[in-house]
């Protein structure tokens, strides 16, 4: 596999196998970029995840596993539901904390969201009239409590922070921290 030559000090997007295992029990190790996005927002929005419902609809490897383990230490209660999960509805109605990243555009829409919800969309889809995410953005916003905009959302903090990354490993090679 191609993610296990890349050597940990310098995996900025944290998607070789040592980083997820990293992650997975709770090491220091570069996050992947795009779930670093997604923990930020929460933390500067001071949303509460201690004893929350989140719901995460991806089961990649660099974002939904690793977003789903990040929630966990922070002590939320996690669901991993995708594109097939049976009655996706019931799950997302139940989410304090939902996050789309599936890639099917507009999957998530006004009747799957619980009133007052935070609603962060990562998914990206091309369609004839322009980009848009996972989640019906106009229906959505007259429900959730927050919701996060594609494009220029995610995607912009995803870039800022794969930048600061990047900037940090350097850092420590430069200090022989690495």
């Amino acid at each position: 596999m191609v993610a296990d030559t890349v050597i940990s000090s310098k995996d900025i997007d944290g998607i070789s196998p040592r980083s997820a295992g990293n992650l997975f029990l709770g090491l220091p190790s570069f996050l992947p970029a795009t779930v670093a996005a997604v923990m930020e927002m929460l933390e500067r929005t001071n949303t509460q995840l201690a004893g929350r419902r989140a719901v995460v609809i991806s089961r990649s490897n660099v974002v939904g596993k690793p977003l789903a383990m990040m929630l966990l230490q922070r002590n939320a209660t996690v669901s991993v539901c995708h594109s097939r999960t049976v009655n996706l509805a019931g799950f997302t109605r139940q989410a304090d904390i939902l996050v789309a990243a599936a890639g099917h555009a507009n999957m998530i829409t006004a009747g799957m969201v619980r009133p007052g919800a935070v609603v962060i969309d990562v998914g990206i889809n091309e369609l004839p009239g322009g980009i848009v995410g996972d989640v019906d953005f106009a229906a959505v916003s007259e429900v959730a409590g927050a919701i996060t905009p594609t494009p220029g959302g995610v995607g912009p903090l995803t870039n800022i922070l794969l930048l600061k990354q990047c900037m940090q490993a350097a850092w420590q090679e430069v200090r022989g921290e690495r």
